[in-house]
């Protein structure tokens, strides 16, 4: 085990919250709950969650993938599904086409790696989502990445989330 000084173990400072971002920079918090409400409408809720969660995962944020996995399975999701999203390009048989293409969207606008996402990837997309769809892909998987930002970031610690129950 790495420890820190002799005395701490680093994995301890690495699970420590660094800010409550939320709580000093409030207006920005709101907003981008805004955003991820806008960018939700529209979008089918299975989707919105399985976007979130491969981001999450991609981002390796710990407190988001808690999150969203909770609130998938609350939701009624597998946890077949959420489990296979780690190596979904193996196992395409568990997502439907749209879902499909919406994964890889995800990943190309997440990891960015040649700086642009790909045409191929893209075309798939505006295939099968129409252009109010798309849009609201695009923009779930932009905020989902600025969230998994703010907790990456500021070290939110995972655990503690509970589902909001249905009104």
């Amino acid at each position: 085990m790495n420890t820190n000084s002799g005395s701490t173990p680093e994995y301890v400072h690495e699970h420590t919250p660094r800010l409550a971002w939320a709580k000093h920079a409030p207006e920005v918090y709101k907003a981008m709950i805004q955003l991820d409400t806008a960018a939700r409408k529209g979008l089918d809720p299975v989707v919105f969650e399985l976007v979130k969660i491969r981001a999450s995962q991609l981002n390796h944020c710990a407190f988001c993938l808690d999150m969203h996995t909770k609130d998938a399975l609350a939701a009624g999701e597998s946890v077949e599904r959420i489990v296979q999203l780690s190596a979904w390009e193996e196992s395409r048989h568990f997502y439907t086409e749209k879902e499909v293409a919406a994964l890889a969207l995800t990943e190309a606008i997440t990891v960015l790696t040649d700086g642009f996402v790909p045409d191929d990837v893209y075309e798939e997309a505006a295939r099968l989502y129409d252009e109010a769809e798309l849009s609201r892909l695009i923009a779930a998987i932009t905020t989902i990445n600025a969230w998994n930002r703010f907790g990456v970031t500021t070290r939110m610690v995972a655990g503690h989330y509970k589902p909001q129950t249905a009104k």
